[in-house]
């Protein structure tokens, strides 16, 4: 049988290192399944429940392995569900391949049945290339050059392959005008800054008194780096949320996370400091940045598009993370007077210390931070945490410490519910040798989810380590988005928007042959990790959460205060048990003493 133009795709995908390929089948693509299956295993196939969570585990894969993600579905419907795990990798700059189906080329145009123009759907999320193949000779350089594109670019690269395209004979470029010859490989360049910018950089920051540094995911390859830096400059080091698992939590000058989601310590440090060195680091919030005008600023990053976008930065250096940063270290002067890094340590005692005591306050019936603050001393060394957005995501950032060489993500900028079990999946598929755990509101268990937890059923047997857990945070609530309205909108909570059924997720997940645990008293929740992580299955584990500890910033304003307040007087559900919940929290927030009263 002579090779097809799906056979073809296939054997240059492998030839391009790739291994895995996660979607779900339909008519508009069968040409390229019938190629997977006749490749003999030489791409394995991974079959999500949807192909947004198939975007998704790609999109995740590609995080936890620095490869290229791809992701497979059919025309029509089934390429539209790709786009928002699709988008979750644009905005987080990870290299994903996207491979869609289309209805036969004689057919477009004709209104056709499941024909979509996703030369223009894909256009945005897929702009750094989105082709279609029209003839045999153009597959070879469509792969090659959206393989190339997506690693080299940190983008999406999207091919459309017409149905009646994909089960021709395969015919090699003619050498003749009009074609053209493409190869495979690709090796990614040192980028690294001019000497006199690192030497203006080096200048800046040596001058500096009170440094704080900011750091995200472009810093995963950069921990020693960014530890020799901070160590040098006598400075504090704040984590933007997708560079949590870059410093480990037990460094005591490291601040945790920042932002919405982060700590007092690094809300305390960014107002202080007269020196900023941001690296590898989107993070979006400027508000909780120095104010413009009160600190210099220096910033690192291997897209010149994510410079000084974020504060004014006196310096901009394009370059790698860790290339720049051991240019950069010869020309730091290293500071005698610590006065700076000590008192930024005491800010981080203190907020461990609050953290803390949150965690232990008494809920209705569990406080959700516990739930996180008991696992967080038993996670196994290297793994693997997912979290999924929402109210979970607040006690992921606050009440999870890191050990190094452990990885974790979620859905950083597109901050899209139902990514956590997704995440989770692809995580397991990279390292299946490492421990992983999902947190995940009821809220994206009830979207997509539960469903995904057949794909973890169906694959997990292929894994060396058995722990994989989904802990679910049941509050009937979505909660994030109440505590939205309350507090950035004074509104009391709407009921018809916000709550959800109550679902025995552990039940689910005990039908599908998982093992399932239902927590309901903090007391059990300590026995209940346990029993999790010895577990030789996978795992689901349902803490019944109470909905009113608020998953609040590290400062209230009083404009938030009085939005708050207006929610009592206007009248919410639960005023009573939010005013026990949260008053104390919120009044503590902008009255010190206050709070604990």
């Amino acid at each position: 049988m002579s090779m097809t133009c799906g056979d073809f795709l296939i054997e240059r995908l492998h030839a391009w290192g790739v291994r895995r390929i996660f979607g779900y089948p339909g008519d508009g693509i069968n040409g390229v399944f019938g190629s997977l299956q006749r490749a003999e295993g030489k791409i394995e196939f991974i079959q999500a429940r949807h192909e947004e969570m198939a975007a998704f585990m790609a999109s995740a894969y590609a995080k936890f392995t620095g490869e290229l993600g791809v992701c497979i579905a059919t025309s029509g419907p089934g390429a539209s569900h790709l786009l928002t795990g699709l988008y979750d990798a644009r905005l987080d700059h990870m290299p994903v391949l996207a491979i869609v189906g289309q209805q036969a080329r004689t057919s477009i145009g004709a209104h056709y049945q499941q024909q979509l123009d996703l030369q223009s759907m894909f256009k945005d999320v897929s702009g750094a290339f989105v082709e279609t193949a029209m003839a045999p000779a153009q597959i070879r350089h469509l792969v090659d050059r959206g393989v190339r594109t997506a690693v080299a670019e940190r983008a999406i690269a999207t091919i459309i392959f017409p149905n009646d395209l994909q089960d021709e004979p395969y015919e090699e470029p003619k050498r003749a005008h009009g074609f053209t010859f493409s190869g495979i490989g690709y090796a990614r360049p040192k980028v690294v800054p001019y000497d006199r910018d690192l030497q203006d950089a080096a200048r800046i920051l040596n001058e500096g008194r009170k440094v704080a540094m900011l750091i995200g995911a472009g810093c995963v390859d950069a921990v020693d780096e960014v530890i020799a830096v901070a160590e040098k400059l006598g400075a504090g080091c704040a984590k933007a949320l997708l560079g949590k698992f870059v410093l480990d939590d037990g460094l005591p000058w490291n601040t945790g996370t920042i932002g919405l989601l982060g700590t007092e310590a690094s809300s305390n440090m960014m107002a202080e400091c007269d020196t900023l060195l941001m690296v590898g680091s989107g993070f979006p919030w400027a508000e909780f940045m120095p104010k413009e005008g009160q600190a210099r600023g220096v910033q690192i990053d291997i897209k010149g598009d994510m410079l000084s976008i974020r504060y004014p930065m006196e310096c901009n250096l394009q370059g790698d993370a860790a290339e720049t940063l051991r240019l950069l270290l010869p020309l730091l002067e290293k500071k005698s007077d610590r006065s700076w890094q000590e008192k930024v340590e005491g800010w981080v005692k203190r907020s461990k210390d609050v953290v803390a005591a949150q965690a232990k306050k008494k809920a209705n019936p569990v406080n959700p931070q516990r739930v996180v603050s008991e696992f967080s001393p038993r996670a196994p060394e290297r793994c693997i945490v997912t979290s999924d957005s929402g109210s979970c995501a607040n006690w992921y950032a606050r009440d999870f410490h890191v050990r190094r060489g452990m990885m974790g993500s979620l859905s950083g900028s597109l901050a899209s519910m139902g990514a956590a079990v997704p995440y989770a999946i692809g995580a397991k598929f990279a390292h299946p040798d490492r421990p992983v755990v999902a947190l995940v509101g009821d809220g994206a268990m009830q979207m997509n989810n539960m469903s995904e937890l057949i794909t973890v059923a169906k694959y997990h047997h292929l894994w060396p380590n058995k722990t994989w857990i989904c802990c679910v945070f049941n509050n009937e609530d979505l909660n994030q988005v109440t505590w939205e309205q309350r507090v950035m909108e004074g509104n009391p909570k709407f009921v018809a928007s916000q709550q959800i059924p109550n679902v025995p997720y552990h039940k689910f997940g005990e039908l599908i042959g998982f093992e399932g645990i239902y927590v309901d008293d903090p007391e059990n929740l300590a026995e209940a990790w346990d029993r999790a992580l010895r577990s030789t299955k996978p795992v689901v584990l349902e803490v019944k959460t109470d909905p009113e500890v608020p998953p609040l910033p590290p400062h209230i304003t009083l404009q938030q205060a009085a939005h708050f307040m207006s929610t009592l007087a206007k009248g919410d559900q639960r005023e009573g048990n939010m005013i026990v919940g949260a008053a104390r929290q919120v009044l503590g927030s902008i009255l010190p003493g206050h709070g604990d009263k």
